[in-house]
């Protein structure tokens, strides 16, 4: 990633029973609440590229086809403070335009208002590393920012 973007700063999260999901022009954040004093060997989650299973103490969380297709070898998960999963998908297409509509093909999925909200963070967060030099984080989006926003490629510099 030739520009930093922090994926914290005004991140928008899709709220589900057992946690949340997130996501920036590269990668896809999972974050889990389990019991508190869970430890790292009660937990297994498997991850392929397209494909993801996490159980926590034999319980199944989920487990499905994910929206889109990941790097499975650049995928982790880590247990923190022995209460929280943090699973990180690297996303094979990065463009601004692959917003996931939902973490699984047909559950997890954002509501519309969510789902336009993460649009235009991945926006702006395209139209930042396209503009280095300038400050988007107090920016606005409206208009056409579905499907990434307007290509300028083709105009003159």
């Amino acid at each position: 990633m030739s520009v930093h973007f922090e994926e914290r700063s005004g991140v928008v999260p899709c709220k589900t029973a057992w946690g949340s999901w997130y996501q920036t022009m590269e990668e896809v954040y999972i974050e889990v609440s389990v019991p508190p004093g869970t430890s790292a060997k009660e937990i297994r989650c498997e991850i392929g590229s397209r494909q993801i299973d996490l159980r926590v103490r034999e319980q199944q969380v989920f487990k499905g086809k994910l929206f889109g297709s990941t790097v499975s070898d650049e995928a982790t998960w880590t247990l923190e403070d022995r209460k929280l999963i943090r699973i990180v998908l690297m996303k094979s297409n990065r463009e601004a335009g692959n917003c996931w509509g939902s973490l699984l093909e047909g559950e997890y999925a954002a509501d519309p208002w969510v789902q336009d909200q993460m649009q235009r963070k991945l926006t702006l967060e395209r139209f930042q590393r396209e503009n280095p030099g300038f400050d988007f984080s107090g920016a606005e989006i409206s208009g056409n920012f579905h499907g990434g926003g307007p290509d300028f490629s083709s105009l003159q510099k």
